[in-house]
């Protein structure tokens, strides 16, 4: 009865991978969050696949057992570390460790799929290296192909500029709504701008709109302007309520009074409620309160630093376009290295042979 099926049942029960990879890649590009819960029952689901092989494997011969036992023991022994790794050093977010930890429990042996005459994958099917990192190699594979496309499109756009391969310019109004990094600076343009998530934490901080901060920046660099008991940070998702100004509650006569007597007083900019004038943005000990922002959240604000904030917050305020990089999150790549690898097979193991 098993025979007839077009593959062995582990291997039909593991395709149950293929939408929740589809969804959460999704989920990623629009939030740049995944909830860790996801890969539970991804993660059981291949260890009981794993030992179901194990045990037919085990029980047939000892070719089938040292076809399951060799691929089985990278696939956990290598790409489960490597996963750690690169989640520890900062190449991997959370999510992205997490979802290759868990092809590495599902895929650890090329699975075999019969569509009519023919047999998926196409290439590799007795091969002794892990399926998982065959996905892996796929996947990077289909990242390093982004850049060259972004790299196009802008080029055909008429945009010729060393980070053309990273991203695209957009009207600064997009930047409250987009996930990625700044890759423009005061000076030019940079690799490692300001996280938008950092910027979105910074202004709940202050409670503050983006409308805000581009109305008032001359104000807003004096770190006298922060607010006395600032409104917790969350962590940057888009989603998320307004912030409420100066740690209070907001008063719909108040903000109303307060845009006329801002609306009133343009002519007073610069000066100080003693007569003396203001001083510049460069004698701040900390302009915009970057100092003061970073050091009393919890973590690191995805990695940004104080320099990068201000030069941030800096071009936020004056640019009517900036150049962004989205970022494409790892596990689209991934998703991508995944559907390849059970149509194809491993790319770069072709590649080389």
């Amino acid at each position: 009865m098993l025979s007839s099926l077009p593959a062995s049942v582990p291997d039909l029960l593991r395709l149950l991978a293929v939408p929740v990879f589809a969804w959460v890649a999704v989920l990623d590009v629009r939030t740049r969050r995944v909830p860790s819960a996801v890969w539970i029952p991804l993660g059981a689901l291949g260890a009981a696949l794993l030992a179901w092989d194990g045990w037919v494997a085990y029980t047939a011969d000892l070719h089938a057992w040292q076809s399951f036992l060799i691929p089985t023991a990278f696939s956990v022994g290598f790409v489960v570390p490597l996963a750690y790794l690169f989640w520890w050093f900062g190449g991997f977010g959370g999510a992205d460790a997490k979802a290759l930890l868990v092809l590495a429990l599902l895929f650890p042996v090329t699975p075999s799929y019969a569509v009519g005459d023919w047999m998926f994958p196409l290439v590799g099917g007795d091969q002794l290296l892990p399926f998982s990192l065959a996905i892996l190699g796929n996947g990077v594979l289909v990242g390093l192909a982004i850049p060259v496309a972004l790299g196009l499109r802008n080029a055909l756009a008429g945009r010729l500029t060393p980070i053309a391969p990273l991203g695209w310019p957009t009207a600064v109004d997009h930047v409250p709504h987009r996930h990625g990094k700044l890759l423009q600076t005061t000076d030019g343009y940079t690799l490692s701008g300001l996280d938008l998530d950092a910027l979105r934490m910074y202004l709940r901080w202050r409670g503050l709109t983006f409308a805000d901060l581009r109305a008032e920046p001359e104000r807003l660099r004096d770190p006298e302007t922060l607010p006395a008991e600032p409104n917790p940070p969350t962590d940057g998702a888009i989603d998320v309520d307004p912030p409420v100004a100066d740690g209070g509650t907001v008063d719909a006569d108040e903000t109303t009074a307060s845009a006329a007597a801002t609306d009133g007083d343009e002519a007073d900019v610069g000066v100080s409620i003693d007569g003396d004038p203001k001083p510049a943005a460069d004698d701040f000990d900390d302009p915009w309160g970057a100092d003061a922002f970073l050091d009393s959240i919890e973590g690191t604000a995805y990695g940004t630093s104080s320099e990068d904030l201000r030069n941030g917050l800096d071009v936020l305020a004056t640019e009517d376009r900036v150049w962004y990089s989205p970022g494409t999150p790892f596990l689209v790549p991934l998703f991508l290295g995944l559907l390849v690898a059970l149509g194809y097979g491993d790319v770069l193991v072709s590649l080389m042979g």
